[in-house]
């Protein structure tokens, strides 16, 4: 940071990034001078015998162990002063724009060189030639090895460069836009760019009826979030790995305060005190029934990918071989030959065949698959949604901007997501079309209906409930990991009233939206500029944070004054547009190379909120006693959060695992045993 300014343009790489490069092309070049000495130490008498040719052998041999060392020298220098002062330091490492050009000139010589070097090694033409067979395999290896090493360099080149690195975009990106992101000419360049990337690298989901909408959805959504700001990726990598060190402190700081305090969020194991205030079908043995229902509508994949090696086996005493050339099956939709899919509902929901009463496995952009299901244990019918497990789903959660949602009994004025809003409308279409939900009372008119999903598919589940319970009053919505930009404050809110949502740990989806993502930008500009670490070394200790976690000590040495870190956007009104940015002392000058608006609001006009009443399990920390004596207790513990505690975007190891489907339910499943293994032994106490 900011973005490395060669040849009139800018690339998306800074000048701290050559650091691990240039190291590995010194092990490559140490071993080259080496062969490459052996072999003009024993071969270099040889060519004064030579009639012809001699001389440009000399020169190549010659040549090439000069232009190894002088990139040995050279790329020692790179490495050393791009390993120079923290990320924000630039004026540092001002010598690596010099060293890096004139390593790039060095390229055309290494190739005149390399031809001359493939002529000898593999064409007849060059008369002065070896019978030493090492020296002729050294040779063609380093011919070869250097043609590598040049496409790499091509490869790299490709991969950091900038299409709208150019300077005749630099008075458009630094002008001050007033009319919003969509004005702005460097805005539409950039969004044409992330149209052009969506066309081509997702052309299949070109043919779907919403799917340029999708795209410019998303395209704007991109072009808004990240213009603005001269970070390449690294510093994106770099500044995760600096927020989670900084969140963890904050962590620490927070803990304490709330133990001298004695305040804070209360977690308990007791889930008869947890469950004393709500409704009775608000019972965690219902959710983890119910999530059984939510993992089957992701069909035959999260099978195999639960049951690694035994989930074929398992699939194929549930699937119809050839079901294709066989009696049409009217309950299925969009399935494959041996309707895999279907064998998948069944093998995870525990149901027979006539109790799936439909199934509809049809994904396009802001259309999801799901099924209808008949559960005679609790006499329900179920509706479950499955969650993002495709491109086209993905592109419907970037579909973000918020758009009107009306449903009777929903505060005026409500907005929601624009795409799961749209996952809806489809959805409802097909109910309408097929009148299975309708059918299905038919059949059985006691039951009532219930809806379940995970992620993308809880979002849509929640909306969908809203739109159904004048019909069906007695509507329940049990919702997992439920995305945190769903609704308007006032509209979540009155979801508590029928849906009930689950979700475990760091899960980053509940704390996944655009205003998260925006306060996540800040944060990280924040971060990287309060710390003195340079980026190698942020790097290096990311690896072992994956492995060992954050010690305590990096606590205190990674940024140059921690106490003026703050939390952004934690205060900021719901109304309030800009983000709230520190600014720490200026070092260096630093302060100068950071945007002034990067805590402008470009995209989330008005936040947005997960919907349901949400139970937030979280993994119990033993006490000291418990390490000491190796005793055990409960796992988990929970307590009753809101919306507004997840709204920040932790980096967190566990933010990716605590969200899958399989690990939620494992999680409910381990504190149901553990509490019945609890009354047990409670009751065998009592009976002694």
């Amino acid at each position: 940071m900011p973005a490395l300014r060669l040849f009139g343009r800018k690339w998306l790489a800074a000048s701290d990034d050559l650091v691990f490069p240039a190291l590995f092309e010194i092990c490559f070049r140490i071993v080259w001078l080496i062969l490459i000495g052996i072999v003009t130490e024993h071969y270099w008498d040889q060519t004064w015998n030579c009639i012809e040719d001699g001389l440009g052998v000399q020169i190549y041999l010659g040549g090439t162990l000069a232009l190894i060392i002088l990139n040995l020298l050279l790329l020692i220098g790179l490495t050393n002063r791009s390993a120079q002062g923290s990320i924000t330091e630039t004026h540092l490492r001002r010598m690596v724009v010099p060293l890096l050009v004139f390593k790039i000139c060095l390229i055309l010589p290494e190739i005149a060189l390399n031809i001359f070097g493939t002529i000898w090694a593999f064409c007849d033409m060059i008369k002065c030639t070896t019978g030493q067979k090492f020296a002729r395999n050294v040779i063609e290896a380093i011919v070869l090895f250097n043609w590598v090493l040049f496409a790499l360099i091509i490869f790299g080149m490709a991969i950091v460069f900038d299409p709208l690195g150019s300077t005749k975009y630099k008075r458009s990106r630094d002008a001050n836009d007033n009319n919003g992101p969509i004005e702005s000419a460097f805005h539409r360049k950039v969004y044409s760019l992330w149209m052009r990337r969506f066309r081509w690298v997702f052309c299949c989901l070109r043919k779907d009826e919403f799917g340029h909408e999708a795209f410019a959805q998303a395209a704007s959504l991109f072009s808004a979030l990240f213009r603005g700001t001269d970070l390449v990726p690294s510093d994106f990598m770099a500044g995760c790995v600096l927020l989670r060190v900084r969140q963890k402190r904050e962590t620490r700081e927070m803990r304490r305060i709330r133990m001298l305090n004695d305040d804070g969020p209360r977690y308990s194991t007791d889930l008869a005190r947890i469950f004393a205030t709500a409704p009775p079908w608000m019972t965690l043995k219902n959710a983890r029934h119910f999530m059984r229902f939510a993992l089957a509508s992701y069909g035959w994949p999260l099978v195999c990918y639960m049951h690694c090696c035994t989930g074929p086996y398992r699939l194929i005493k549930k699937s119809i071989c050839c079901a294709c050339f066989r009696s049409k099956y009217n309950v299925v939709v969009d399935d494959n030959c041996c309707l895999c899919h279907f064998a998948g509902v069944k093998f995870m929901s525990h149901l027979r065949n006539e109790d799936v009463l439909y199934a509809s496995f049809r994904n396009h952009v802001f259309e999801l698959p799901f099924c209808v299901l008949a559960d005679h244990s609790t006499k329900s019918i179920v509706l479950s949604i499955r969650g993002s497990f495709s491109f086209r789903d993905v592109f419907t959660d970037l579909t973000a901007n918020c758009e009107r949602f009306e449903a009777p009994g929903m505060p005026p004025d409500s907005v929601a997501h624009r795409g799961m809003v749209a996952g809806v409308e489809q959805l409802m279409k097909r109910l309408r079309e097929t009148n299975i939900i309708e059918r299905a009372f038919t059949t059985y008119p006691e039951y009532s209906l219930v809806l379940t999903g995970h992620s993308l598919g809880a979002g849509v589940a929640i909306l969908l409930g809203a739109k159904l319970r004048p019909k069906y009053p007695d509507l329940r919505v049990y919702a997992f990991a439920t995305p945190a930009g769903l609704l308007s404050r006032e509209a979540a809110r009155y979801t508590e009233t029928y849906a009930f949502t689950v979700g475990v740990g760091d899960d980053f989806v509940m704390r996944l939206g655009v205003d998260s993502i925006e306060n996540l930008r800040a944060m990280i500009i924040e971060t990287i500029r309060a710390c003195k670490l340079p980026k190698y070394r942020i790097m290096l200790n990311g690896f072992g944070y994956a492995i060992f976690g954050v010690p305590s000590r990096d606590l205190e040495t990674t940024f140059f004054d921690v106490t003026q870190i703050e939390t952004s956007g934690q205060e900021a009104s719901v109304e309030d547009p800009p983000i709230s940015t520190i600014m720490p002392p200026t070092v260096s000058g630093k302060a100068s190379m950071l945007p002034r608006d990067i805590g402008v609001r470009r995209f989330a006009k008005t936040r947005l909120y997960t919907g349901g009443r949400i139970l937030h399990i979280v993994r119990r920390k033993r006490t000291e006693l418990e390490k000491k004596s190796n005793s055990g207790g409960p796992t988990f513990e929970m307590r009753w959060a809101t919306p507004e505690d997840f709204m920040e975007l932790k980096i967190m190891p566990r933010m990716f695992l605590d969200h899958f489907p399989d690990y939620i339910f494992k999680t409910m499943t381990k504190i149901l045993e553990e509490q019945k293994a609890t009354a047990e032994s409670i009751t065998s106490i009592h009976e002694i």
